[in-house]
């Protein structure tokens, strides 16, 4: 099967070598041709720019965008519309916000042009193993992609969750939650590195996640974070953030929903900025094994 992809990212890299993996005829773009070109001796077809990637594949096409949101994909989507054909698809695996995805939806339907917006979960080493994929748009358009979904995701791993911008909403409360969770977390450890007593934090995770209520993929990244930064003293606990949590409390906001834990999380990570807390560092740690994101 025959897709365009467009980003080689953390992500994007990965996800791109998952499909070679499986047997698609991948031809790539990124703005950082080197990165292209490294994609090219896995396998994968390169194109220069945007229009010689639409006109290197068959019709109708599946093109799929990995960038960071906003005007990024904005004028990635401006620069195909010039040179897609009605049937064509387009397919936003990215964080955009779920309105944004919305307004590109129905700005493409009336040109005949699908767009997918595709929640991708999992971080880096699910990309290339297996990621979780909710999906917004069209039921047309899901079952010509599931094609790539069967390979990018585990095991009912993916699904379609509705109409467009749905895929991108769902992801928006899962990072929301995602941020409540590890806030959680790193309150735990610190109040642990706080006690009288000596533990080692590497080994409680271990024991953590073989049955625990607590186990699972952020407490085995936790072990993971240990295990390379150590008691992370050389980590410094300001913990960035990509927007997602964010937006989820403006939409309780919105919607006059109360999400005091969430609320709360994004608050610490502002406050993490300027006043650093062992708390912080775990979180740090945390993004930077599952996610990829530098401490």
């Amino acid at each position: 099967m025959e897709i365009g992809w467009i980003g080689l990212g953390k992500m994007g890299w990965n996800l791109c070598l998952n499909l070679l993996d499986y047997g698609f005829d991948v031809t790539v773009y990124n703005r950082n041709q080197e990165k292209a070109r490294e994609m090219v001796s896995f396998g994968a077809g390169m194109a220069s720019e945007i229009e010689k990637l639409v006109k290197k594949l068959e019709k109708p096409r599946i093109i799929w965008i990995m960038v960071t949101h906003g005007t990024a994909v904005d004028d990635i989507i401006a620069e195909l519309e010039k040179h897609l054909d009605a049937g064509d698809v387009i397919v936003d695996g990215g964080n955009s916000h779920y309105k944004d995805s919305i307004r590109r939806a129905k700005s493409l339907c009336g040109k005949g042009i699908e767009f997918v917006d595709v929640g991708t979960s999992g971080g880096v080493f699910g990309a290339r193993r297996g990621a979780c994929m909710t999906v917004g748009g069209t039921e047309k358009a899901y079952a010509r992609i599931q094609p790539v979904l069967d390979a990018l995701c585990r095991p009912n791993g993916y699904g379609y969750i509705g109409t467009y911008g749905s895929g991108h909403y769902v992801k928006m409360i899962h990072n929301g939650i995602e941020y409540g969770m590890m806030q959680a977390i790193g309150e735990g450890f610190e109040i642990i590195g706080e006690s009288d007593y000596y533990i080692n934090m590497e080994s409680l995770t271990e024991i953590w996640n073989n049955g625990s209520v607590i186990g699972g993929f952020l407490m085995e990244s936790m072990k993971k974070a240990f295990e390379v930064h150590g008691d992370l003293t050389g980590i410094r606990g300001a913990v960035d953030f990509s927007g997602e949590g964010r937006w989820t409390v403006e939409e309780a906001l919105e919607r006059e929903v109360s999400a005091p834990v969430i609320s709360l999380s994004v608050f610490e990570r502002y406050r993490s900025i300027k006043n650093e807390t062992y708390a912080g560092k775990v979180l740090a740690a945390l993004r930077n094994i599952f996610g990829g994101h530098s401490v």
